[in-house]
């Protein structure tokens, strides 16, 4: 049997999801998946990038990383979606790849995969969950399978999916969120493979 396909779709503006989204491309490899790491297209103008540290430096670090395309959905069996919280809710930047989607959705070509997510915010209670469910109305429409990480591992302090608490920039990403975002890609990653086997069995 073929090996289960799992993207891991982010945005990132100063390199903290992207931190998150190349561990949980790891991870899943390890677990055995074919994984595709990709971003989505930045919107924001120059001025604004050039005025935020380490929005240019992500930029430059991620260039080696494709582009998310909404092939990348339809050869997908699992889908980990990654994004910062924009007021309590999902980044522009990913929402304009997600409204690209409209007619795989109309085909059915989304339904039926594992989709999962994962956030940060720049403040302790700066939206964590209220994004992450956000992500989950999307699934929801796909008609695919929610897999979140609940406390099925000790890694994890937030069952809706891992997420990482910035401190406006002074907090970096380390083991505690790594070892969450390990956790639930390789949870994903098992789902997937479950579904495939059935689906590829009946």
């Amino acid at each position: 049997m073929a090996m289960t396909n799992l993207a891991v779709i982010f945005y990132s503006s100063t390199g903290t999801i992207t931190r998150i989204a190349r561990e949980m491309a790891r991870a899943a490899q390890a677990e055995g998946a074919e994984v595709r790491l990709r971003k989505v297209a930045e919107l924001a103008p120059q001025e604004a990038i050039d005025s935020v540290p380490g929005w240019a430096e992500n930029l430059e670090r991620t260039a080696d990383i494709p582009p998310a395309t909404p092939d990348d959905m339809v050869w997908a069996d699992a889908v980990i979606f990654g994004t910062p919280t924009r007021f309590g809710n999902v980044a522009s930047q990913l929402k304009q790849f997600i409204d690209t989607l409209g007619g795989l959705q109309a085909q059915g070509l989304l339904a039926g995969k594992v989709y999962s997510g994962f956030t940060s915010t720049a403040t302790p209670h700066g939206g964590h969950e209220s994004t992450l469910l956000a992500l989950g109305n999307t699934f929801h429409h796909f008609g695919g399978v929610i897999v979140p990480p609940g406390y099925t591992d000790a890694a994890h302090g937030n069952p809706y999916g891992t997420s990482h608490f910035t401190g406006n920039g002074t907090v970096p990403v380390g083991e505690p969120t790594l070892a969450a975002a390990r956790a639930q890609a390789t949870r994903v990653a098992r789902f997937a493979a479950a579904i495939r086997s059935v689906r590829f069995a009946a």
